[in-house]
């Protein structure tokens, strides 16, 4: 008879998402993870073929986690957009190994896509709902990111201009 399982695919996944917050992507390894759920590393193999498997599965947990959280909002442009940011500034690790890799599955970044689709298309029709939620992407990925690596050094309250830049966007899309 089999040993019986002494780790599953959540629990690593788990396991290294927390890795990933605290150590960075570089010390998110096999060994690593092994060690966090107590088992041996070749153990991990039964669950995930390799690290990069585990980066994917991470990345998809990720996003799965952020549509999640969409999801919860009220679904206008400004909620999402929000709901966005707190998730990023909470995780800014899983930000951007979803944001700046390959990782994440399509599947999984168009459930997380399609609540700010729908509010675009709210706004600008159908034909430009797509460009529109590229463009509020865009933006806020681009404006977290800033924000994360401390790139807003000229003073001034980074809360009140996310809140200006998210206004006057949401104001230009709205017909």
């Amino acid at each position: 008879m089999p040993s019986p399982e002494k780790t599953s695919l959540a629990v690593i996944v788990a396991a290294g998402r927390e890795l990933l917050e605290s150590e960075g992507p570089e010390g998110l390894t096999m060994q690593k993870v092994a060690t966090r759920v107590g088992v041996r590393a070749p153990s991990l193999y039964k669950h995930v073929a390799n690290r990069a498997a585990l980066l994917d599965a991470v990345a998809e947990a990720t996003v799965e986690d952020l549509a999640d959280r969409i999801a919860r909002t009220d679904g206008t442009v400004p909620a999402i957009a929000r709901c966005y940011r707190a998730f990023s500034t909470a995780h800014p690790e899983a930000f951007r190994l979803v944001m700046h890799s390959t990782h994440a599955p399509r599947p999984a970044l168009a459930r997380a896509a399609q609540p700010l689709i729908d509010a675009t298309r709210a706004l600008v029709g159908e034909d430009e709902s797509l460009d529109a939620a590229r463009f509020v992407t865009a933006w806020l990925t681009g404006f977290i990111g800033m924000e994360l690596s401390g790139s807003f050094r000229l003073g001034g309250d980074v809360d009140r201009a996310f809140t200006y830049g998210l206004d006057t966007l949401h104001r230009g899309l709205e017909r």
